[in-house]
This record gives structure tokens, C-alpha cells and sequence, in this order.
């Protein structure tokens, strides 16, 4: 890995261009990498310092087929990072690396300033390394097997955590008053017995059924829903030190990536914008016109396929700033219904640019698509639903609906498309097993998919475990696993 030094005199042009246009990013360093190197990062998910693991291997071959085959090819990596890292590939032409940089620094000022990245770790490629070499020593003392295969375990439930959590706060930041103080210190010293007694005294007589019924609840583990439940695991379960460990590896690699899935496609959008106007308006010569744009449309062009957040995003980023220049916004141009009237409107607010800042500022993908993807934009930019005929055995629109489109989208984009899990007892039927409940949100669980993930959790929490759910015919069922065989019993 080095740092050429025409790359040197690229990264400062740029970079004078991209404070022009007043992005703010953290201090970036290009490492130029051949093909190979680049590969081996990207499949590391651009920390070439984490720890082994035969997945790692997999995604090295399928990004170096994909690639000899023509089927993708990996321009550039950032990492999210103070400093931040960005790995440009050796060979691609001048113009290729100043399209690669502005986009890179696009990416950094986003990770610097959008607020769902403020609590990730700054400095995750030292982290990283530690990870790595306590996974190896772990390796080294109890085996390369057994650890591999608790890894395999931990990585299976990765995405059951709550990308939100690090925004919650559950603690009054603000001190007690001593009355509060003085109440709180009696009711410690009630011995627990005795609460129970006390509450029954001050509300009147009750039923002993509902006097069993609050002590239930209020002795139930998790009190509430925990929807982090690797979090609960390693609160709960019965896992040795270095599996405890092992554990909060994965969960603290798992919160450091969240981010990046709740805002992929305003991330790659607002990348795109930023490279666009810093090559067109200050770094583009006449002579690399066409490579320009040959890369660029590449990048951005509508697939008939799948959803394409690059050109999703940028698009987006460019209807709201010109929405916001010709003040197409408001309560008077939602109750306009004169569209030729609508057609020519401008009231030349000149508020496009900050808004999209404070849109980079504030938002994900799910309110970036709830709030902006309007319906001209939808029919704009022609928008539909496809989905695959069976009896026609072929792919076909099924919609071109606005509100199909865009629920559809959102339903995609809400938590990543995983289901809700939540740890809700963790002592169900009085026998020491786990009880999560899914958040049924019209489709049911992957049965294939919940099996495996019951008997992963089974691994970890060492007796049985079941999940709550809804069948297809709308019925509540209780799916569960306890080592040996699955069963599946429906509640009334």
C-alpha cells in the first residue's frame, strides 16, 4: 500500500474544490492498491486488520469473480474513521481518480456530520485490530475450531441488535432532589417482601390474583420488550469469559456498520451530487469529457432489475434542491391544483443548498424517502413495482401505483428488511427458557430462517428457546427449539 505522488498533488486539487463547495471531513488518506489488495480489503469490508474468518475468504472469491467476469468492478473504499481511509485502485485513469476522490470526500463529510453516525467510533481500525488479536489468542488457547464456530454462531444473530439504542437514554441526567433522594433511600431499605405489602396497603384491598399477578411481572426478565438481544445475551445468557467476550466483538462491529445500512442510499446520493458538481464545475477538462461520463452514467443508470440507491439518492438530493430554489414547498403549494400553474411555479427562494445540508444533517434513508419521494417524483423519474408472474413463469410490473411504489420501498428500507425480534421473557413457562416475540408486520417469519436462528440462540442461552409469531392464516404461534427438535404450537 502507498500513497503515489501525483495522487498527493490530486488529493490537495480536489480537496481545495470540495471546502469551496464548504463540505466538512475529516483529514482523509489515499493508499493506492493493485487489484488484488483491493479485493482483499473489500472483502474484509475495508479493515484489512480484522479478525480470520473463512467468510472473509468467501467474499474475496465472489468479488474477484465478479470482477474477472466483468460483472462489477471496485473503484474505490472509504472507511468511516478519524482519519478517514480510502483505497483508490491502481490503474484507473486521471480523470477516474478525481471523480474517485471528490466522491470519496463527499462520503467523509457525510460520515463526519450526518447524526446517525455521531456515536460510532472514531478510531474503529485501531478497535479493529484489537478485535483481531484477541480473537487470535482466543484461537490459540481454546482452538481455532471451537472459536471459529462460537464466531459463526455470533455473526448469524448480528443484525439482532437496536440501531436506535445509542440515541436512547434511559437515565435522568439532571440530580435528585433530596426528597426524591430521601424516598428513593426508604424504599431501599424496604426488604422486598415487604413491598409487595406496602403497595396492597396503599391502593386498598386487591385481588390476590392481581397482587400475583404485578409480583410476576415486576420479577419478569427483560421488565420490558429488549429489542437488543445480543445486548440481553450478554447480560444473561450462561456463556463462558471468553464467549462473553467473543460476543461483544461482534455486537460492537454490528453497531459500528448499522448506520452505514440506515443511510446507504443518501450516502451513495449525496456522494454522487458532490462528485458531479466538483468534476463539471472546477476539475473537468475538455480532453476527459467522454471517460467522465462514461463512469458516471455507469454508476447512475436506472436497472429495469433492482433499485439503484446511487441514482435513487442523487436524483432525490437534486428534486429537493430544486424544490427548495423555486419554493415548491409549503402549505400553499400542497393546496395548489392548478397544474399548469404548478408546471411554471418559481418563486426564486434560492433555499435549495441548505436545505440538502440540513437534509445530510438529520435524516436516513426511511424519513429521506418518506418525506421527499413525492408523487411527481415518482411519475417523474418512472417509478414502478415488479414482481415475478408464476404462472407465466416470468417478471413483470405490478405496479405503477405512488403509494405501492413508495409503501414498498419503505417496508424495504424499514430495519434493513429484517424482521422486529424482541427478548420478552426469559424465563417462560417458569422453566428457565427464552421467549422473543416477533413484531408481525403483515409477512411471517422465513421458516428456514427461524429455525436456524432458534437453534443458534439455543447454543448461547443453553436451554430451550422459542419465538412468537403469526402464521400465514393470521393464527399466533409459539416456534420453538430445544436442541434436538423443533415444534411449533399454536396459542389461544
Amino acid at each position: 500500500m502507498a500513497q503515489v505522488a501525483y495522487i498527493e498533488e490530486m488529493h490537495e486539487e480536489i480537496e481545495n474544490y470540495a471546502r469551496e463547495f464548504k463540505l466538512d471531513f475529516f483529514d482523509t488518506i489515499f493508499e493506492v492498491l493493485d487489484y488484488k489488495q483491493m479485493t482483499e480489503v473489500a472483502a474484509f469490508g475495508g479493515f484489512p486488520v480484522r479478525y480470520p474468518h473463512w467468510r472473509f475468504g468467501m467474499a474475496y472469491d465472489r468479488l474477484q469473480k465478479s470482477s474477472t467476469y466483468g460483472l462489477s468492478q471496485i473503484y474505490e473504499l472509504v472507511i468511516n474513521n478519524d482519519p478517514c481511509y480510502a483505497y483508490l485502485l491502481e490503474g484507473n485513469s486521471l480523470v477516474i481518480q478525481r471523480l474517485v476522490m471528490a466522491h470519496v470526500l463527499a462520503h467523509c463529510d457525510f460520515f463526519k456530520n450526518n447524526s446517525f453516525f455521531e456515536h460510532t467510533n472514531r478510531k474503529m481500525i485501531d478497535e479493529m485490530a484489537n478485535h483481531a488479536t484477541r480473537i487470535r489468542r482466543y484461537m490459540e488457547k481454546y482452538g481455532e475450531d471451537t472459536v471459529e464456530s462460537f464466531v459463526d454462531v455470533c455473526l448469524s444473530l448480528e443484525n439482532l441488535i437496536d440501531p436506535h439504542s445509542p440515541f436512547i437514554k434511559r437515565v435522568r441526567e439532571e440530580s435528585p432532589t433530596d426528597e426524591t433522594q430521601a424516598e428513593k433511600e426508604t424504599d431501599e431499605n424496604i426488604r422486598p417482601y415487604m413491598k409487595t405489602f406496602l403497595k396492597q396497603m396503599d391502593s386498598g384491598v386487591k385481588n390476590k390474583k392481581e397482587v400475583s399477578k404485578e409480583k410476576s411481572e415486576e420479577q419478569r426478565t427483560p421488565r420490558e420488550p429488549r429489542r437488543d438481544v445480543l445486548g440481553f445475551l450478554l447480560e444473561e445468557a450462561p456463556l463462558e469469559g471468553w464467549q462473553r467476550n467473543v460476543l461483544e466483538i461482534i455486537r460492537d462491529e454490528a453497531y459500528y456498520f448499522a448506520p452505514q445500512g440506515m443511510t446507504k442510499i443518501m450516502n451513495e446520493g449525496w456522494a454522487t451530487y458532490w462528485h458531479s458538481r466538483i468534476m463539471t464545475e472546477k476539475a473537468l477538462t475538455d480532453a476527459h469529457v467522454i471517460d467522465y461520463a462514461e463512469v458516471t452514467s455507469g454508476v447512475t443508470a436506472a436497472s429495469p432489475t433492482q433499485l439503484n440507491p446511487y441514482r435513487l439518492g442523487v436524483t432525490l438530493f437534486r428534486d429537493i434542491e430544486q424544490r427548495w430554489d423555486k419554493g415548491r414547498f409549503g402549505k400553499e403549494w400542497r393546496e395548489c391544483r392548478d397544474m399548469a400553474q404548478k408546471a411554471n411555479w418559481d418563486r426564486q427562494l434560492g433555499l435549495g443548498q441548505e436545505k440538502i445540508y440540513q437534509v445530510r444533517r438529520c435524516y436516513n434513508d426511511v424519513t429521506f424517502i418518506d418525506e421527499f419521494f413525492t408523487e411527481e417524483f415518482c411519475r417523474e423519474n418512472k417509478f414502478f413495482n415488479f414482481g415475478f408472474n408464476a404462472n407465466k413463469d416470468q417478471w413483470e410490473i405490478e405496479s405503477r401505483r405512488f403509494r405501492e411504489i413508495k409503501n414498498k420501498l419503505l417496508f424495504m428500507l424499514t430495519n434493513s428488511g429484517n424482521p422486529f425480534i424482541y427478548v420478552v421473557d426469559a424465563n417462560y413457562k417458569n422453566r428457565g427458557e427464552l421467549l422473543l416475540q416477533h413484531r408481525h408486520e403483515g409477512i411471517g417469519l422465513k421458516q428456514d430462517e427461524a429455525r436456524s436462528t432458534l437453534e443458534n440462540l439455543q447454543k448461547m442461552w443453553s436451554r430451550p428457546v422459542n419465538i412468537r409469531t403469526k402464521s400465514d392464516d393470521e393464527k399466533t404461534v409459539v416456534m420453538g427449539y430445544d436442541g434436538t427438535t423443533h415444534a411449533e404450537i399454536e396459542e389461544k
